[in-house]
Formats: C-alpha cells, sequence, structure tokens
C-alpha cells in the first residue's frame, strides 16, 4: 500500500499532526484512515473537511453497537487583508507563477508566504481552526481525527491546490489573480500552448482525385491537371534535404510537457510514491538516449 504523505507538503502537513499526538492515538490513527473506517469525506467551498468514521463496538464501555462518529477540520483562514499581499508576493516570482498555473506546488512557497506575514501549511494545533468528533475520547485530536487527518494528507499529495482551498482560498480565484498580474499575463498563454482544436472526422483518408475530361470546359489542361499530377505528388515538388536537421541536444527539446505536467507529481491515477513527472522525464530521456543514432 502506497505511503501517505509522499510529497514535501503532505509530509509536512502531517508533521504538525504528529506533534499534537501522542504515540498510541497517532498509531490507531492510521488504520482509522482507511476506506473501510471512513465511510463519507468532503470538503466544502469554505475549506471546512467532513467525514464520518466508523467507530468500534467495546462492551468493556458499554459501546454495544457499531458506532458513527461526526468529525470536522478546518486550518484557519488566510485574513482578507494579508491575500493581496500576498498575491502581490506570489505574482513577483516567475518561478512561482508559472508552477502554480500548472497546478503544482513549488518548492519556494513557504517564503513567500512568510513574507507576507501568513503560514501556508499548519505547524501546531494553533493553525486549526477548529478539530470536532463526536466521540467520547477526552483527547484532541483523537484517533478518529487522525484518520481524517491522513485522508487529507493523501488528497493533498494528489491535488497540492487543495491546500489553499483549505486556508480560505478557492483555487480559480488564486489563479485568476495571478494571471492578472504582469508575470501571469505573460506566462498564462503559454500554459495552453500544446492544447489542439480536435480534428474534424472525413469519410476518407484520400483526397477525391477527379479527371474531367470535357476539353470544352478546360479542365482536363491548364492549373487543374498540373495541381493532381500523379507524378508530381509521388515524387514531391520540392526535393528532401541531404543532410538531416540538427539533433536537438537533451534539456533543450521544443516540447513543454505541459500535459504531462498538467496533472502534477501525483495525479489521481498514480499511486506510486515516487512523483509521475520525474518517471516521465526520465523515461522521456532515456528513450532520447536509445534513439539518438537514430535522429
Amino acid at each position: 500500500m502506497s505511503r501517505r504523505g509522499k510529497t514535501w507538503w503532505g509530509q509536512r502537513f502531517i508533521a504538525a499532526l504528529e506533534q499534537q499526538m501522542d504515540s498510541g492515538r497517532l498509531r490507531r490513527g492510521r488504520s482509522y484512515a482507511s476506506p473501510r473506517r471512513i465511510l463519507s469525506f468532503e470538503i466544502d467551498a469554505k475549506g471546512v473537511v467532513s467525514a464520518t468514521v466508523r467507530g468500534n463496538v467495546n462492551p468493556y464501555f458499554g459501546v454495544t453497537k457499531e458506532p458513527r462518529y461526526r468529525v470536522a477540520i478546518q486550518l484557519d483562514p488566510i485574513p482578507a487583508k494579508a491575500r493581496q499581499a500576498l498575491i502581490a508576493q506570489l505574482g513577483g516570482r516567475a518561478d512561482l507563477v508559472s508552477h502554480l498555473l500548472m497546478n503544482e506546488m513549488p518548492e519556494g512557497i513557504d517564503a513567500a508566504f512568510a513574507e507576507s506575514g501568513v503560514g501556508l501549511l499548519p505547524r501546531t494545533e494553533k493553525d486549526f481552526k477548529r478539530t470536532d468528533c463526536s466521540c467520547p475520547d477526552w483527547a484532541n485530536p483523537c484517533k478518529h481525527i487522525a484518520g481524517v487527518y491522513y485522508r487529507l494528507a493523501e488528497q493533498l499529495d494528489h491535488d497540492p491546490l487543495l491546500l489553499f482551498e483549505l486556508r480560505g482560498l478557492a483555487r480559480n480565484t488564486l489563479r485568476t489573480e495571478l494571471a492578472r498580474t504582469p508575470l501571469g499575463q505573460a506566462l498564462a498563454p503559454l500554459m495552453t500552448e500544446d492544447d489542439q482544436a480536435p480534428l474534424e472526422p472525413v469519410a476518407s483518408l484520400y483526397p477525391p482525385l477527379r479527371l474531367m475530361a470535357d476539353e470544352g470546359r478546360g479542365l482536363a489542361s491548364g492549373p487543374l491537371r498540373e495541381a493532381i499530377d500523379p507524378q508530381g505528388f509521388w515524387r514531391g515538388r520540392v526535393p528532401l534535404p541531404t543532410k538531416p536537421d540538427a539533433v536537438i541536444e537533451p534539456g533543450h527539446d521544443r516540447v513543454s510537457a505541459v500535459l504531462v505536467k498538467k496533472g502534477g507529481d501525483f495525479p489521481p491515477f498514480w499511486d506510486r510514491d515516487q512523483s509521475f513527472i520525474a518517471v516521465m522525464d526520465e523515461l522521456y530521456r532515456r528513450i532520447e538516449s536509445k534513439n539518438r543514432r537514430l535522429l
């Protein structure tokens, strides 16, 4: 089974939980993160995480019927006054803007948040607005909250911009505000350069070649006959170059791989611990190296 907290932000997110819990509850909380335990899981527009967790029957404590506990987790939202300063800080760096527009979490984003006076990732219990559970455990966070927290960290591995929504900043708002900055206006068009319009279907693979022998209409000679000359079609009007184009050096390819990168390091279909982008980068480098002599 793949581990949770595969990304650096997922690991930091879990670290904040581990600082607040004792080892016993933390160990039991990991087992509560599975779909067998978490019966429902959702995040609303305000960034509130709500879940229903299946508890245990324990006759010793008088629990004879399997309980269902309601769990709610909410991080402190970014203050409205700090958002403008944050967008200006993020929008002033090309590396941050380009990664965020590509649905990626840049490594230097912590420093940008710190300079704006706010934090992105939680560090202590003070960074949480609420952590509630309907179970009778006196500890907070309890094992049920821990299980939901681990599930949330798993979601963050696949969807890094979810972290902004947990802080009250919707991803559409973030992307729109970044696209309005001077750097965003320059970089946003490049993010869609690989998008191609769908091709229209045709009835046949080959274009129709029709020679009309009506000399009176002048269609068997002249420009039309020259345009559909079979010999010219197969031989080509422009000779092929005798020398092939220079091989593109590694790292200077013309393919931007926008479609590969749009899903981020851990897209939903990718369940391995290693980054999907890193694996694809290594794959293409090996293919390029293996076939370099043929280029």
